[in-house]
């Protein structure tokens, strides 16, 4: 198939076109596909399909198909598998997968974009673009099933290797501990795989039920895979790579609202020993050096200058919400007869605001480049390998297959990787320079060119009853469409975001993600109100529910003080239809010993629902004599379904308690022309050894669906802290950061 002229039609120019697109779509979407195993096998490995592969020596390895920054995903993920298969632990290991349909994150795709494509087409388009992604505490939702089919897919032709050599029934063999067993006959893994791997996979798949855990891998806090390489530092990160003849390379980006570059003292930069080459963009400039000091020293020698369009300043980010909040929004929730119940009702209204809040990451921007022969090899941190290469790809104006990711090891990120900026800087760098480079931004640049999360204002209004019922509820909530942002950032290379914003209204589910409350309510809306800032926003750790379970539990705390009604009691008794979340509740309230929130007690409530899990926390928080916030003690239950790693999802939960009480005191920044006033940790006001509170997790025991983790704890924190200054001063603070005297 041809067009005029000769040029062929490709797959993605004939998504892409005009306004037949959907229909094409639609007929793309049911075209019959079938994806074959790329991942790479040693010399002496058998692969067992897309997963895993077993080696002579009966070491098992997993292929993960999600970015470790920290979450466990390298742990937990292979133990579902190692679980499944009877595999012993001291035996397993684990590598990043391969780019591969067979690996695609559907419900990632969801969680991130979700409005992106309609429900129906999300999961083809996924797997269609092999759209890796890591996020919205989606890892163990999207995997754990299709993890189990494989681990006893390799579990049962393994059995059936046994089997041949041992003259028996193969249902009468098993596995344990790296061995197949059958009564006193035991084999290894490692003698078996060669001649397993052309064994038949049995349908339908036997998988272990749920009864006896004797010998059973799963549910228990087994030690971390990634922890020995990174105690020892034998674990790489894309810093770690060293290449011969590789360059350092530091960048310095213009302001936000950069038009161009308009001038350097290149001279100055050359002076600077160890200088190497000077690389120059419209919108950045960097400096190549024998070291990544020299690279730096000579940026600032090199003075660049910028051109920039428009003004930006917390004044008016503020007045940009201002406006969003009092102009038109689109309804995204809606229940009952909101307009009936308020009618002539008195009602009780607040305001609440939120910072810009910023990733944080221990590591900043950082990516290895190598350009050879019209390739590039990139490695890097990467929540998006798939979207990472078409991103670099369209840059250089080069075909896909011409770029190849290594996607590393994570030292943090909390959504910071889902960008790739920093990948296609480091390859026209390297490009520029025909050498390998490592860029790798300062602090400052990646606090001040950071994707943050979103401000946001919210005009909340309810309408209580004679018994303290809430009868009718609205959220107006202006806030940035981040989501549209985020996909217009990232897929567009792909060519999706363009038809997405065909299809989508002006409202955008991600900004105000989270903000139907959990509690029963028969009349209420959400609406958004976009509001156009100026400065570029993405996801971090929590997304918007960092900010909207803010709104809700913070107004529901308002709303039992105006009934006269203990908080405990008010939330309980509209939680008749979320009992996981009662449960809570109710675990919390006794272990965290809740004196029912009374003046003086300085004890504060919040609970919140995530990603199929549920979580209650309750703070103990004061102000000091300085007039800093000290939070003494937080205290959650979590429910979060059916649990693989216990310990793992202990230090997701520790972990998301003190981000969310990061965000809930610092981690954010404001703008004075056109730059961020934050540039570097210490002015972030991060919790500190010296300044964690104490620390309670109870998980509940649940038979449900292992639901997400490493997102939950965070948005409840910073209600908890607040509704806890509330009864340790009475007084209300309805901004984020909480800092007393600051409204």
């Amino acid at each position: 198939m041809k067009r005029a002229g000769g040029k062929g039609i490709d797959r993605r120019t004939l998504l892409v076109g005009g306004g037949a697109g959907v229909g094409l779509i639609v007929a793309w979407a049911v075209w019959p596909r079938s994806y074959l195993s790329n991942l790479s096998v040693g010399e002496n490995e058998t692969a067992f399909g897309a997963w895993l592969k077993i080696a002579t020596d009966g070491r098992v390895t997993v292929a993960v198909p999600q970015c470790e920054y920290g979450q466990g995903v390298y742990t937990t993920l292979p133990q579902v598998i190692a679980d499944e298969l009877g595999a012993d632990w001291q035996m397993v290991g684990v590598e990043a997968a391969p780019l591969n349909p067979l690996y695609a994150n559907a419900l990632g795709s969801s969680a991130l974009f979700p409005d992106l494509l309609p429900e129906r087409l999300r999961e083809t388009h996924a797997v269609r673009s092999a759209l890796m992604l890591t996020g919205g505490s989606t890892s163990m939702r999207q995997f754990e099933e299709p993890l189990r089919q494989a681990g006893a897919a390799a579990r049962a032709m393994l059995c059936q290797a046994a089997a041949r050599r041992w003259c028996v029934d193969w249902h009468a063999c098993d596995t344990a501990k790296g061995f197949v067993v059958h009564g006193q006959q035991r084999l290894k893994f490692g003698e078996l795989a060669a001649d397993a791997a052309s064994e038949r996979v049995p349908d339908p798949l036997d998988l272990r039920g749920g009864g006896d855990n004797a010998g059973r891998l799963s549910g228990e806090p087994l030690p971390r895979l990634d922890g020995p390489g990174k105690v020892s530092g034998s674990a790489n990160f894309a810093a770690d790579i060293r290449l011969p003849n590789m360059v350092h390379a530091a960048i310095r980006q213009g302001p936000v609202g950069t038009v161009r570059l308009a001038s350097i003292d290149e001279a100055a930069a050359r002076a600077v020993p160890g200088t190497l080459h000077i690389v120059k963009n419209e919108r950045w400039v960097a400096v190549a050096a024998n070291n990544w000091w020299a690279a730096n020293q000579a940026l600032e020698a090199i003075d660049p200058r910028f051109e920039i369009a428009g003004r930006i300043e917390s004044e008016t980010i503020q007045q940009a919400l201002d406006a969003a909040l009092d102009g038109p929004g689109e309804r995204m929730e809606a229940t009952g007869d909101l307009s009936a119940t308020f009618k002539g009702a008195t009602v009780v209204t607040a305001e609440y605001r939120t910072g810009l809040s910023l990733h944080a990451a221990i590591e900043p921007m950082t990516a290895t480049a190598v350009w050879e022969d019209g390739r590039v090899r990139i490695w890097v941190p990467t929540q998006a390998p798939g979207l990472a290469r078409t991103a670099v790809a369209d840059l250089l104006r080069i075909g896909v297959d011409d770029v190849v990711i290594h996607s590393m090891l994570s030292g943090g990120s909390f959504g910071q990787n889902l960008e790739f900026l920093v990948a296609q800087q480091a390859a026209l760098i390297a490009r520029e320079v025909r050498k390998p480079v490592q860029l790798t931004w300062s602090r400052g640049e990646t606090c001040s060119h950071d994707r943050y999360r979103a401000p946001s204002a919210a005009r909340m209004t309810a309408r209580l009853g004679g018994n303290g019922a809430v009868l009718g509820w609205l959220a107006k909530i202006a806030a940035p469409p981040s989501g549209h942002e985020l996909a217009d950032r990232l897929v567009d290379g792909a060519g999706w975001a363009g038809l997405g914003r065909t299809m989508r209204g002006t409202g955008d589910p991600s900004a105000v993600a989270g903000a139907r409350p959990p509690y029963r309510i028969g009349n209420l809306a959400v609406d958004h109100h976009p509001a156009a800032i100026g400065v570029p926003t993405g996801y971090l750790r929590g997304g918007a529910h960092g900010y909207t379970a803010f709104f809700t539990e913070s107004f529901i705390d308002e709303l039992a003080h105006v009934a006269d009604i203990e908080a405990f009691s008010f939330r309980i008794a509209m939680l008749g239809g979320e009992p996981r979340l009662a449960r809570c509740l109710s675990t919390v309230a006794s272990l965290g010993g809740w004196q029912g929130g009374m003046a003086g007690s300085g004890q504060g409530l919040a609970c919140h629902a995530f990603a199929g899990s549920y979580i209650a926390v309750m703070a103990e928080a004061s102000v000091g004599a300085d007039q800093r916030v000290q939070v003494d003690r937080l205290v959650a239950a979590v429910d979060c379904g059916r649990v693989i790693n216990p310990a793992i999802v202990e230090q997701q939960i520790e972990g998301g308690l003190i981000f969310g009480m990061g965000a809930a005191i610092g981690a954010t920044t404001g703008f004075s022309g056109n730059i961020a006033d934050a540039r570097s940790f210490r002015d972030l006001d991060l919790p500190r050894l010296a300044t964690v509170p104490e620390i309670m997790v109870e998980l509940i025991a649940s038979d449900n669906e292992p639901g997400g983790v490493s997102d939950l704890a965070v948005p409840p924190v910073a209600p908890a802290i607040g509704n806890a200054l509330y009864a340790a001063t009475g007084v209300r603070l309805r901004q984020l950061p909480l800092i007393p005297g600051g409204e």
